[in-house]
């Protein structure tokens, strides 16, 4: 299923002269390998950071770390921080970011299957909470699938206003 919206969301990019990059925490590239096994996926993804560790947050996509003090690690504010680190980094006109815990348990008290998404884009974005059940895996490929269909959604719309 990750595979047809990678399709999808490469054709978006494409139509609209756009590019985007990642900023990965639970799905350590996962997203990124989607969109960069379609062919012609140069064209439009400019890359993108594992940012596994918090230290590489703050180091790479520029989160400050009182951000992360303040909200934790695994918080929308952190999320929408990674999304605009990225954008910045790569010279992405969006930006794609997903931060949370994958489990089996609990991780500095936030409950597995946990997870923030966040995309940015020219004049647009969106945060949002999602909370997946199941084992580690599954949680990270549900984690890839909303993350493209999150970012499907505001490049469709971004398609419309440029009709």
């Amino acid at each position: 299923m990750a595979r047809a919206k990678a399709v999808d969301v490469v054709a978006t990019l494409e139509a609209l002269g756009a590019t985007v990059a990642t900023c990965e925490s639970i799905t350590g590239g996962l997203i990124c390998g989607e969109l960069t096994s379609v062919p012609g996926s140069s064209r439009v993804v400019r890359g993108g950071l594992i940012t596994y560790a918090t230290d590489l947050k703050t180091r790479l996509a520029d989160v400050d770390p009182a951000l992360i003090e303040r909200h934790g690690v695994v918080s929308p504010e952190v999320a929408h921080a990674m999304a605009r680190g990225v954008r910045r980094a790569c010279q992405a006109d969006w930006g794609l970011a997903v931060t949370g815990v994958a489990g089996p348990g609990p991780s500095d008290g936030v409950a597995a299957g946990t997870v923030w998404l966040c995309v940015e884009g020219p004049g647009a974005g969106a945060t949002v909470l999602a909370q997946d059940a199941g084992d580690r895996q599954q949680v990270r490929r549900l984690v890839v699938d909303q993350a493209l269909d999150l970012l499907a959604s505001l490049l469709a719309d971004a398609g419309q206003e440029n009709r």
